[in-house]
Parts: C-alpha cells; sequence; structure tokens
C-alpha cells in the first residue's frame, strides 16, 4: 500500500490531516513537522491502522 498525506483546510481556516498506508505511530512521525507548521493539534482521531503493529514493534514485544 501506498503511503499518502491529505491536509484539507476548510473555508474557515480550520485544517485537518489524514494519513494511510502509515502502520502504528510512523503516522505521527511522518506528519510532525506539519503540524507545528499549522499550529495547535485541537483533537486526534486514530483509525485502525495506528493500531497496527508494525515489524519493528511485533519484534520488540517477542524479545
Amino acid at each position: 500500500m501506498s503511503k499518502s498525506i491529505q491536509i484539507t483546510i476548510s473555508p474557515k481556516g480550520e485544517t485537518k490531516i489524514e494519513t494511510t498506508g502509515f502502520s502504528g505511530s510512523a503516522c505521527k512521525d511522518a506528519t510532525r513537522a506539519l503540524e507545528a507548521a499549522l499550529g495547535a493539534t485541537t483533537s486526534e482521531t486514530f483509525t485502525g491502522e495506528y493500531y497496527t503493529a508494525t515489524n519493528d514493534q511485533t519484534n520488540e514485544i517477542q524479545n
């Protein structure tokens, strides 16, 4: 699956960042600079992909 980041800006200036194709907290790493540039975060919602363990996380659990 390819990775993508979509930024939506409403007419009121509110922004929304959506990611697809990222597993675990990789989405937060990918959007960190965008979030800092856009200002304060008012809410966050995570998809099922966020809760999917990456291979690295799986190896850490098994060790």
